[in-house]
């Protein structure tokens, strides 16, 4: 309940704020799944598409959001997952692990120390005594022929303090074939990479629609930059959802790249004609083309 009284109080805002116009220019709205690609030029794009759509489509179309800004503090997180029903998306994970420096890639990690279960008991201390080692009253006179090397043995036997005991033996951790398969150097174990795309893909095989942005980030040019892939892949994998681009005009001068504070100004939002993946076509063609799909409902 109090996320939908939240929700119409956020919806009431951005409209007082922006007007949040929407124009249908080239399809109806209608209730189908759909992908919403849009420009993206400040962090309330989300918000004045989602306040664009009507409520019947708002109810089943889930907007991404970036996890390291939306989900930073309690209030936002509560304010997409519960109000928005966003999809959060991980920006960093889309950085691959192979980016690091070769030659520290090819250095294998040194093992880790063995453990030892049992702890080896300290040396006994010998005391320092005052006693002279060799008798001071001469023993009876009896000779004996020794070899030197008898010699040198008894006389270091006389001249050095017997050595502490060895440490008990401790027999060395044994490993479970699947951690020495793990660890060793010959077959280095890959680090595990997230998949940007999954939290996008399991909103479409639930059957919501969702609003991306396929530049990737926030753009201060007036034209969109260059597409991702993301658009593509996600089409390929899902030919039967409807994509439909967006243009959102005048949000960045309501909140630009680094402002916090809104302004109130006019926005809107238009949305056009249907595009799809032509067969045979490639991915850099097709988003070419779906970028020049939203730079056209700029001037309509």
């Amino acid at each position: 309940m109090l996320a939908k009284l939240t929700g119409w109080l956020l919806l009431g805002i951005v409209r007082l704020l922006t007007g949040a116009q929407a124009r249908w220019y080239g399809c109806p709205p209608k209730a189908e799944q759909r992908i919403y690609f849009a420009n993206h030029q400040s962090h309330a794009d989300l918000v004045m598409i989602w306040a664009a759509l009507p409520e019947e489509l708002r109810s089943i179309t889930r907007p991404i959001a970036a996890r390291d800004y939306w989900a930073n503090t309690p209030f936002k997180r509560w304010i997409t997952t519960e109000v928005f029903n966003a999809v959060y998306v991980e920006r960093a994970a889309a950085a691959p692990a192979s980016a690091a420096p070769a030659a520290a890639a090819a250095e294998p990690e040194a093992p880790p120390a063995p453990v030892r279960d049992t702890v080896a008991a300290p040396a006994e201390r010998i005391e320092p005594s005052m006693e002279p080692l060799l008798p001071l009253a001469p023993a009876a006179q009896t000779v004996v022929d020794v070899t030197p090397e008898a010699f040198d043995e008894v006389q270091g036997r006389l001249d050095l303090p017997a050595p502490p005991p060895p440490p008990p033996p401790v027999a060395p951790p044994v490993e479970s074939p699947s951690v020495a398969s793990e660890t060793a150097p010959s077959e280095p174990a890959a680090a595990p990479t997230s998949d940007p795309l999954a939290p996008l893909v399991e909103a479409l095989r639930s059957g919501d629609s969702i609003i991306i942005f396929p530049e990737g980030t926030r753009g201060h040019t007036g034209e969109p930059q260059k597409f991702k892939s993301g658009l593509y892949t996600l089409a390929t994998m899902f030919p039967e959802v409807v994509l439909v681009p967006a243009w959102i005009d005048n949000v960045q001068r309501v909140m630009p790249k680094g402002e916090i504070v809104p302004v109130p100004i006019l926005c809107s939002v238009t949305f056009g004609a249907p595009i799809r993946v032509e067969e045979g076509e490639e991915r850099r063609p097709f988003l070419d083309r779906a970028r020049a799909a939203v730079i056209a409902l700029r001037d309509v």
